[in-house]
């Protein structure tokens, strides 16, 4: 197996990249859709809309892609050589990973909130939640790419 990870390594780290951005892309997104969302009347067919987009979203791009950025990101960590586990940047970021995918659950949450016409939010709450995935993608990138500490 330890040979074949070296061997598949630029592989393994382009589907990783690939996932991680189809996965930003949604997190992007999503909070977006439920800006909109809180503006539309309750039952309205602007808000069935949005139920239909909304889910697609998650359940087509969003909830595949994050599955694929950790298969593909266990796979990059059990490459033989790729990480020295004992630099302190690969810890930072795999916390705020898991930060990220707990963002990513909220987001499912939300949604079901939004489909069953019990949405709790405001707009403005949006907006905020919709900056977060942003920050989380700079630090996790300027970490895997500086490895500062």
């Amino acid at each position: 197996m330890v040979e074949w990870l070296a061997s598949a390594y630029p592989w393994i780290k382009a589907l990783h990249i690939v996932s991680v951005m189809a996965w930003m892309a949604g997190l992007l997104y999503l909070p977006r859709l439920f800006v909109y969302h809180c503006d539309a009347e309750p039952g309205s067919v602007q808000s069935e809309t949005f139920k239909v987009m909304e889910r697609r979203l998650l359940k087509a791009i969003m909830t595949p892609a994050m599955v694929g950025a950790w298969v593909f990101g266990v796979l990059l960590l059990a490459s033989p050589g790729a990480i020295d586990f004992g630099s302190g940047w690969i810890h930072v970021k795999l916390a705020l990973v898991l930060v990220m995918s707990a963002l990513h659950g909220a987001m499912v949450g939300w949604l079901r909130g939004f489909a069953a016409e019990a949405n709790r939010h405001t707009a403005r709450f949006y907006r905020f939640v919709n900056e977060a995935p942003t920050v989380l993608m700079v630090v996790i990138v300027l970490l895997a790419v500086v490895k500062p500490f």
